[in-house]
């Protein structure tokens, strides 16, 4: 018997060693794909991104370089720093409730629930949708409400502006949040739970001390998705409100319900056609975007290794 398991183990090591090989051989061949596909769809569109924001140009073959003055002109633009307030107060609401709504059904569906799995699939159906066609459905049901209960506009009323793209996200992402939520309560060990439980510890005391520094992990990822999603946020805000209402402002159209993305892409597309100050803009987005998901990543990680 000490022979044989002494066998089946240097087998074991010797097919390992022969798989690791193979792998390490034939490596870089499967990812040789990969990568070319990653430096022609990102990699050489991102560095070509910075090169034209130091560019005045409306198509990419006649460019005139002017060095930082799209950086200038994008700094200068009240409408920027207003879709950049907007955006940061959405991102905070939206990263709250979301979070909150998608921990709280993701609790009760790992409860012992009957009926959970379907509830499951039907809480992430919305994730599937489009954010377009998501955005354009819901547009028809919020102006027949709005109208119908306060006499008022989706696109007159900054504030119904923000609550609906408040709902419609929430509404989208919080089912995809929840299942990720829903892995980490799964892997809790039951046996801390009833050894608190014993010990004569109550439901917020076990989920305050066992549950959350646990799912520490889960809370990191999904904090992440929803602070980027809230700031990366486009289709559904071009589709529900288009930036409106504008007002008129020290001679400026300023978009009420207009977030970053959208602030960018008017800019691009203009009539005073320099697309090079919309570009500055994206660069600008882009440090703000990853400033602010590496410090948010820094912060969590350390309250992971706390707990």
């Amino acid at each position: 018997k000490m022979t044989k398991s002494k066998n089946k183990k240097i087998e074991k090591g010797i097919i390992n060693k022969t798989m690791r090989a193979s792998y390490k051989k034939w490596f870089p061949l499967f990812m040789l794909p990969v990568m070319v596909a990653f430096c022609i769809g990102f990699v050489w569109p991102f560095i070509w991104g910075i090169y034209l924001s130091f560019h005045e140009f409306k198509t990419i073959r006649f460019t005139k370089f002017v060095g930082f003055n799209n950086y200038v002109a994008a700094l200068h633009d009240n409408t920027f720093f207003q879709a950049f307030w907007y955006t940061v107060l959405f991102t905070i609401v939206s990263i709250i409730l979301i979070n909150v709504i998608a921990f709280a059904l993701a609790y009760a569906l790992t409860s012992k629930l009957k009926g959970s799995t379907v509830f499951r699939t039907i809480f992430f159906m919305p994730n599937l949708i489009g954010g377009i066609v998501l955005a354009y459905v819901w547009k028809q049901i919020l102006q027949s409400f709005i109208t119908m209960v306060f006499n008022d506009s989706l696109q007159q009323n900054a504030t119904i502006a923000f609550w609906a793209l408040i709902l419609l996200v929430c509404w989208q992402q919080i089912g995809y949040m929840m299942i990720i939520y829903i892995a980490g309560l799964q892997n809790v060990p039951s046996d801390y739970i009833e050894a608190a439980k014993m010990d004569g510890a109550n439901g917020w005391q076990i989920l305050g001390k066992i549950i959350l520094p646990t799912v520490a992990p889960s809370i990191t990822i999904c904090t992440f998705l929803s602070l980027t999603n809230g700031f990366k946020l486009f289709d559904q805000n071009l589709a529900l409100t288009g930036g409106n209402p504008y007002i008129m402002e020290n001679g400026i159209l300023v978009g009420k319900s207009q977030l970053l993305a959208l602030n960018i892409y008017k800019s691009m597309y203009s009539a005073s056609g320099n697309v090079g100050e919309g570009q500055a803009k994206a660069v600008i987005f882009f440090i703000i975007v990853a400033s602010i998901s590496l410090i948010q990543l820094a912060l969590t990680k350390r309250k992971e290794v706390q707990a």
